[in-house]
């Protein structure tokens, strides 16, 4: 591949990863994660809810072969710049922005990790790890919980029924989230 097609090729993934992380960071600003699900409407908050939904995204583009990595690399790329310059926007001290991205790629990998590796074992697992990560701080209901769970489930099987072609053109759709209130 030559110089000229490395660089469209790049700023194709760059488009493309755009619009996933703007279709991603639109869906985790959904005012019902806050007002009904409970997530508490803070920096950390809405940074889980954002890495939810990267980390979702990343899952079902990685194995997919080279044009869907690449487009997941570039995604997580934008990601990370994307906080260092919400970093600097805060007021947050140029010396100091790099080892804050850091730690928080480090939260990142860490939750993707653990938030994968539930959505394998099931909406239980998901609840426990969401309540060990995403209400860390807080106190909430088991159902605002268990409705997050139940989101995070559905939003992977919607992901996985949209074609990679779509994705790696930066066409993405997140499922409409739903609070399930507890049976009476």
């Amino acid at each position: 591949m030559g110089l000229i097609n490395s660089i469209r090729e790049a700023r194709r993934n760059a488009d493309v990863s755009n619009s996933l992380y703007l279709g991603a960071v639109g869906q985790a600003r959904s005012p019902v994660f806050f007002a009904s699900f409970g997530v508490p409407d803070t920096v950390d908050g809405r940074f889980d809810l954002i890495i939810i939904h990267i980390m979702l995204l990343v899952r079902r583009l990685r194995q997919n072969g080279k044009a869907a990595a690449d487009v997941s690399q570039s995604l997580l790329n934008l990601m990370f710049a994307d906080m260092d310059r919400n970093l600097r926007e805060m007021g947050v001290g140029d010396l100091s922005v790099g080892r804050q991205v850091k730690k928080m790629a480090k939260a990142f990998y860490g939750r993707a990790e653990t938030w994968e590796t539930a959505i394998d074992e099931g909406t239980d697992k998901v609840g426990s790890a969401l309540a060990e990560t995403v209400y860390r701080s807080v106190d909430v209901p088991a159902e605002a919980i268990s409705s997050l769970a139940s989101y995070v489930m559905a939003a992977d099987s919607h992901l996985a029924g949209q074609t990679i072609e779509g994705l790696v053109q930066g066409d993405v759709d997140f499922p409409a989230p739903e609070y399930q209130k507890p049976a009476a």
